[in-house]
């Protein structure tokens, strides 16, 4: 998916929706310290795997913040998702995959493998990772997400993945990495 992107600016950030910058002030051993955060919704990820293609199934989607490494600005992913509702993360994450790639699962078939925290050094969000199988018989729409946003669905196949992970021109999440390790570490 290659997108054109036009007139991009940075403003000032006003009345944010979804991160809340501050500074914090505390004192550490006696010396006192300041630093700027970020504090942020935790998230969902998962690791989908498609047993007939053999393939994880992945989203690519235009991310303002690599578009202003690069200028590019598309990310390979999981299907992931912002905690920003009153349901179970198992839930948000089912919701998701139905979502982003197209997929109804059953929250009884959704395994989770483990949570983390990201982008400590300015916002520490967590991030729960799940697991799930599915084949075609589950497909009930194309994906590519809700309201505006635009994103493709991609089936990489395992064979490819690990090539996938040291590919440095290729823009990924650190989730999408630990995801693929934790596949092929399994026992």
């Amino acid at each position: 998916m290659k997108n054109q992107i036009k007139n991009f600016k940075l403003s000032p950030l006003k009345d944010a929706k979804f991160i809340k910058t501050a500074k914090a002030s505390f004192n550490q051993n006696g010396i006192d310290k300041s630093w700027e955060l970020i504090h942020s919704h935790d998230s969902v990820a998962i690791l989908i795997y498609h047993t007939t293609k053999d393939a994880f199934v992945l989203v690519n989607q235009f991310r303002p913040a690599v578009y202003l490494q690069n200028k590019d600005g598309m990310s390979i992913e999981l299907c992931a998702g912002i905690v920003d509702k009153e349901c179970s993360l198992i839930e948000i994450a089912k919701e998701e995959i139905e979502e982003e790639c197209g997929y109804a699962v059953s929250t009884k078939d959704i395994s989770l493998i483990t949570s983390y925290h990201s982008s400590v050094g300015f916002a520490g969000s967590k991030q729960t990772l799940y697991y799930v199988e599915v084949d075609e018989t589950m497909q009930i729409s194309e994906g590519g997400g809700v309201d505006d946003e635009q994103i493709e669905v991609i089936y990489l196949p395992t064979s490819k993945a690990k090539e996938f992970i040291y590919d440095k021109d290729i823009v990924r999440t650190t989730g999408l990495m630990f995801g693929f390790l934790w596949w092929f570490g399994r026992g």
